[in-house]
C-alpha cells in the first residue's frame, strides 16, 4: 500500500460490476465484495452489460475474457472510451497468455487466472481505487483536480481539497470560500480521514502519484 492506508468505510457509495456466464462466479464474486462494503450487479452476458453501463457507470468491472462463448473486450474497450478511468479487471480460466496481454494493453489493470486469487483482487482493487485521484495540468497557475469514485466526499470537501493542492493556507482557503480557517481546518480533516492521508504532505503526496 506504499504507506497510504484504504479503509472498508471507502467502499459504500462504490458500485462493482461483475460480468461472467457462470452465475455461481457471479454469486461468489458478488459476496466477497459486499463483504468489504461495496454495492454490486453482475451480469450473464455482454448485452447485459452493456445495457447496464447505460443504466448507471460502476467504479470497478470486474469481466471474464469469454462470456457465455462471447470475447468481452470489444466490450471492455467501449468501457475504456467512456474515459471516465473505470478500473478493469478480468478473469479466465484458460491460460490463454496471448488474450491476456491483449487485455492489458487495452488498459485492463490485472487479469486473473480461475480460481481467482480473492485477496489479490481485493488488493488489486483497493489499490486502483486508492489511486482515483486525478489532477489536470496548470491552467492560470492552477491545477484542476477530478475526483472519481470518492463518492463520500462532499462539494464542499472537494473545494477544500482544490484549495489545498493549489497550495493555499487555511487561512488563504477560507478568504476564497468565505469561511473561516477552523472550518477548513474541519474539513481538511474530513477528507484526510476519507483519502486515508496521515498527514497534509500525505494527501498532496495521494494527489501527486495517482
Amino acid at each position: 500500500m506504499n504507506g497510504i492506508y484504504y479503509h472498508n468505510a471507502f467502499n459504500r457509495d462504490r458500485l462493482v460490476y461483475i460480468v461472467d456466464s457462470e452465475r455461481a462466479n457471479c454469486d461468489a464474486l458478488s459476496v466477497l465484495f459486499r463483504l468489504e462494503g461495496f454495492q454490486t450487479a453482475y451480469f450473464l452476458t455482454i448485452d447485459e452489460l452493456l445495457a447496464g453501463l447505460e443504466f448507471r457507470r460502476p467504479d470497478v468491472v470486474i469481466a471474464d475474457l469469454t462470456v457465455d462463448g462471447e470475447d468481452s473486450l470489444p466490450a471492455i474497450r467501449r468501457v475504456k472510451n467512456l474515459r471516465l478511468g473505470i478500473p478493469i479487471f478480468m478473469t479466465t480460466g484458460e491460460a490463454d497468455l496471448h488474450r491476456a496481454v491483449e487485455a492489458m494493453r487495452e488498459g485492463v489493470h490485472d487479469v486473473l487466472h480461475k480460481p481467482v486469487d480473492t485477496e489479490k483482487l481485493l488488493g488489486g482493487v483497493r489499490d486502483a481505487l486508492r489511486r482515483d485521484v486525478h489532477i489536470g495540468a496548470v491552467q492560470g497557475g492552477r491545477r484542476p483536480i477530478e475526483i472519481r469514485g470518492f463518492n463520500q466526499l462532499t462539494p464542499r470537501e472537494r473545494e477544500v481539497l482544490q484549495l489545498i493542492t493549489n497550495g493555499q493556507s487555511n487561512k488563504e482557503a477560507g478568504r476564497v470560500l468565505g469561511i473561516s480557517p477552523r472550518t477548513i481546518e474541519v474539513h481538511r480533516a474530513r477528507v484526510m480521514e476519507k483519502l486515508g492521508a496521515r498527514n497534509t504532505a500525505d494527501l498532496v503526496r495521494i494527489v501527486l502519484t495517482s
